[in-house]
Parts: C-alpha cells; sequence; structure tokens
C-alpha cells in the first residue's frame, strides 16, 4: 500500500482518450496540432524542428496550463485517500477484529498485506491496459473497485462471515493497483515543470491523509466491547460511512476525471506527446528501465524505505497495545502523528524540490532523518511516557512519510522520457515485496523478542538503504529536456521572426 502514495502506470498514447481537435479545455482555445514537424528524440533532449527547403521553420507548440489541472488532483487524492483508510482500518484495531471474527492476529495481518500482495502480479497487465486505454479508464476503475470492495464487506456483519470481509478486502486491494502510480502520472501530464514536485505531493497527500484517518477514525466509532452484536453494530456504521464516500466519490470521478489537458502543459510533456504511439513500446520501456543502473538503485532504496513504513503502520497497534494496554484510541492517535507529520514533509519536500531541483541532496538528508527518527522511536517506545512517543512519532513520520513523493519524482527524473507510471509501479513493486517481508519478518521477532527487536530489524535497513542512495548519481534527465526544449523554443521563434522579416 502507500502513495500513496502513488499509485497511473504508462505514458497515455497521443491517440488514446485525449481531447481530439476542436476539443476545449477551461479557458483554452481550440487546440493545434502539438510539435508539427518536429523530429523528436528518444534521448533527454530535443533536436530543432526540420525546416524543408524553401518553406518556414515549423512553429513552437504552444504549452498552457488547464484549470482543471486542480480539481483532478483534488479528486484523485479523495478517492486515494478512502483506499487507503480500508487499507488500514482493520490493523488500527486489530485487537478488536481478532476477537470479533475470532481468527489470529496474523490473519488480521493478513487484511493489510494482501494490498501488498495483490499489486505485485497486477501491476504489469494494468499498466498495459493503461498504454492501450488511457489515463482515465484506469481511474474510473480504480475507484469503481474502491466503491464495490466497500459495499462488500457490509455483508460481513457476523464473526463467522470472515471470508466476505476477505473477499471484500481483495477487490479494494486491486483497486489500489489502478491508484499507486498515478501522483507522478498526474502531475506531469497535468502540471508545468515549475509545480510538478508540489502536484506530486499534493496526489500522495490523499493516500497519507487516508491511512491517518485510517488510524484515529476506527478506534473512536468501534469501542472496545465484548459483544459481538454490540460490535457487528458499531463495524457496520463504519463500512456504510466508507462505502457512502466512494460511491460519491466514483460518481465524481465519472463527471470530473479527464484523460489530459487540451494542451501540454510543459515543454517536456510536448515532446512526449509528439512521439507517435506506434513508436512507443511498453517491454522496450521497461527493458532500458532495468538497464538505468541510477533507477535500480533507487528502487532498492525506495522498497526498504516505504518496506518499513507498511511494516510500522500494519503493526502500530500491536507495539502501543503490548507496553500501553488498552491505548487503542492513542495508538490510532499516533499513528495520526506519525502520518499528518508526513504530510507536512511531503509538501515542504516537494516545494523545495520545484525551488532548488536538488534531488539527491534532498532524498539522502530525508533518508538519514528517517533512520534517525526511527532510532529514537525504537528506544523511547518502552518509556512508559505516552507523549514521548507522539514526539519520536511525530519526527520518525515527517521523514519517512515525506520521503514517499520524493522517490516518486527523483524516478520520474531518473527516468525520462519512459512512462512516470512504469518508474512508480516499479518502485511500488517493490514496496510491496519488502512491506510483506518486513511486516512477517517483524511481527515474528515482535511474537519472540519483543518490539524493541522489531524495530531494531527495521532500522538495520534504513541504514542498509542509506548507504545505498550514497551512490545514485542525480541524472536529472527531465530537468535537462526542459532546459533544451525552452532553448530550442527560443531558438525556432528567432528564426520565425527572421524568416518573417
Amino acid at each position: 500500500m502507500g502513495s500513496p502514495c502513488c499509485p497511473a502506470f504508462a505514458r497515455e498514447a497521443v491517440a488514446s482518450g485525449g481531447p481530439e481537435r476542436g476539443e476545449k479545455g477551461l479557458g483554452y482555445q481550440e487546440a493545434p496540432e502539438l510539435l508539427q514537424g518536429v523530429k523528436p528524440v528518444p534521448g533527454v533532449a530535443g533536436e530543432e524542428a526540420e525546416v524543408p527547403n524553401g518553406s518556414a521553420p515549423a512553429a513552437p507548440p504552444e504549452v498552457r496550463l488547464s484549470l482543471r489541472r486542480w480539481p483532478v488532483v483534488l479528486l484523485f487524492s479523495c478517492y486515494s485517500l478512502c483506499n487507503a483508510f480500508q487499507w488500514i482500518q482493520y490493523g488500527s484495531i486489530n485487537n478488536i477484529f481478532v476477537r470479533f471474527y475470532g481468527v489470529s492476529t496474523f490473519a488480521i495481518d493478513w487484511l493489510s498485506m494482501c494490498y501488498m500482495l495483490t499489486y505485485i502480479p497486477l501491476l504489469f497487465p494494468v499498466a498495459w491496459l493503461l498504454d492501450k486505454r488511457g489515463l482515465r479508464l484506469i481511474a474510473l476503475a480504480g475507484s469503481a473497485l474502491n466503491c464495490l470492495g466497500a459495499w462488500v464487506k457490509l455483508g460481513s456483519m457476523k464473526p463467522h462471515l470472515f471470508p466476505v470481509t476477505v473477499l471484500g478486502q481483495v477487490i479494494c486491494s486491486v483497486a489500489q493497483v489502478f491508484i499507486l502510480g498515478m501522483p507522478s502520472r498526474i502531475a506531469s501530464v497535468w502540471f508545468g515543470s515549475h509545480e510538478v514536485s508540489t502536484a506530486c505531493s499534493i496526489a500522495v497527500f490523499g493516500n497519507q491523509l487516508g491511512i491517518a484517518v485510517g488510524f484515529v477514525v476506527p478506534p473512536v466509532l468501534v469501542p472496545n466491547l465484548e459483544d459481538p452484536e454490540q460490535l457487528a453494530y458499531y463495524i457496520s456504521i463504519m463500512f456504510f460511512m466508507t462505502a457512502g464516500v466512494a460511491t460519491a466519490l466514483f460518481i465524481l470521478v465519472v463527471i470530473v476525471f479527464r484523460e489530459k489537458p487540451p494542451f501540454p502543459p510543459s515543454w517536456a510533456q510536448a515532446l512526449i506527446q509528439s512521439k507517435p504511439p506506434e513508436e512507443y513500446s511498453y517491454i522496450q520501456s521497461i527493458l532500458r528501465l532495468l538497464r538505468n543502473t541510477n533507477f535500480i538503485l533507487l528502487i532498492v532504496t525506495y522498497g526498504l524505505n516505504t518496506g518499513c513504513f507498511y511494516a510500522l503502520s500494519t503493526l502500530l497497534n500491536r507495539m502501543v497495545i503490548q507496553h500501553y494496554p488498552g491505548e487503542e484510541v492513542n495508538a490510532g492517535r499516533i499513528g495520526l502523528t506519525i502520518v499528518v507529520s508526513g504530510m507536512a514533509g511531503a509538501l515542504l519536500s516537494g516545494i523545495w524540490l520545484d525551488k532548488t531541483k536538488t534531488y539527491k541532496q534532498t532524498t539522502l538528508v530525508v533518508y538519514i532523518m528517517s533512520l534517525l527518527g526511527m532510532v529514537a522511536y525504537t528506544f523511547t517506545l518502552s518509556l512508559g511516557h505516552l507523549w514521548v512517543v507522539f514526539v519520536t512519532a511525530g519526527v520518525l513520520g515527517f521523514f519517512m512519510t515525506g520521503y514517499l513523493p520524493l522517490g516518486f519524482e527523483f524516478a520520474a527524473e531518473l527516468t525520462y522520457p519512459e512512462s512516470e507510471g512504469t518508474s512508480s509501479g516499479l518502485l511500488n513493486v517493490s514496496a510491496q515485496v519488502f512491506g510483506i517481508i518486513f511486516t512477517i519478518s517483524q511481527g515474528k521477532i515482535m511474537d519472540r523478542f519483543g518490539t524493541q527487536a522489531g524495530n531494531l530489524f527495521l532500522c538495520s535497513f534504513l541504514l542498509l538503504g542509506t548507504f545505498i542512495t550514497v551512490f545514485i548519481k542525480a541524472d536529472l534527465r527531465r530537468r535537462q529536456a526542459n532546459l533544451d526544449s525552452e532553448q530550442t523554443r527560443l531558438q525556432d521563434s528567432s528564426r520565425i521572426m527572421d524568416y518573417g522579416l
């Protein structure tokens, strides 16, 4: 699970579902043909337009921002929030669901881990589907499955119906395959070069806020009661609320979400859209990514950091209850603190990257601070003072959760002009694999040796990720493409003026 974040998985073909000629965007005039006469280059920079003998140079493409970009990214954040909430709603009151369904804690842990497991085999089919059918279809599928899974869970309001709640959760886990890789994709397709990192952070916000709500709301809505009928009543309230919100968001996606804006928002995006769709091969794109050494290193480091976050989120209730019995609500609040502080970290890092473009340096500093935050949290959890745990958890969340959009944006820079969705998808596969491994391993270590040993297990992998990050080179291809395209545009404009004279 994640950002989100993240995330939808491959570039949209120019001919797949985008605005046709004559279609108008918000506040736009009729869209011209893009990059007419320009010979695109599959590398980082573009070449100047080829000028046939005796004819004027081709006009540079028109690059404009659409007002619709804000409703699109906010709507995506909302249904990503709903899906992330459903991921963690069981884990945040693990002990209550264990008693209600009469199953083991490991079975409830799997309701979170199924999100991670489902993502791994379904990433590439969904990526292929995006290539063939486009971004809007992926958004519709993700929000529809999220809605369906929420309604299926309402059929599991009896202790013997645990398999029904598993089915509903599996459907929601399929929905997140259509969601996780979208933040950097939406940012690149809809936002200008000066705001892509901020937009990516906003898109990741939804996923992170959903996790935060998933930590704090279930302990409030579902009290720790012994009577199964009373528990079923309170659980049904939570499930009904989730299903209602998911349904409303699906309807809004149908109405609001569009494939892409009428005009490309940046020169780098204009160059991508000018490439004929038949020249793009998804398999070749993946092979090129797997030959990119810097990206492979980022895949590993992103997986280690995000996998630690998944394990920490899934097992947080068990950790806190072990040291502070009866504090289910405060366990949820600690989770809320981790995620909300991480949202602040994500926003600040996005703004910082848009201003400075220091991807390597920022990523390394955030990784180091994530490690130090995890060490502090590990040794303060058992001190007996909840306020200290809140403080160290907040510091940990600011950097560890704030790292998620950094990884997406750094990947988009290292892999341009490959699809942001594909690079994000590979990052998320790594995160799911490490998330499953870390959650199972830490759970077993906690059962046998205690929570401190389990947290030190995560610290060791964050240390490894920090060392690997040092060796990633800052090959900022997308930034260079924007600079080169801007230079080419200025040269073409000058040549057109010379021709007119």
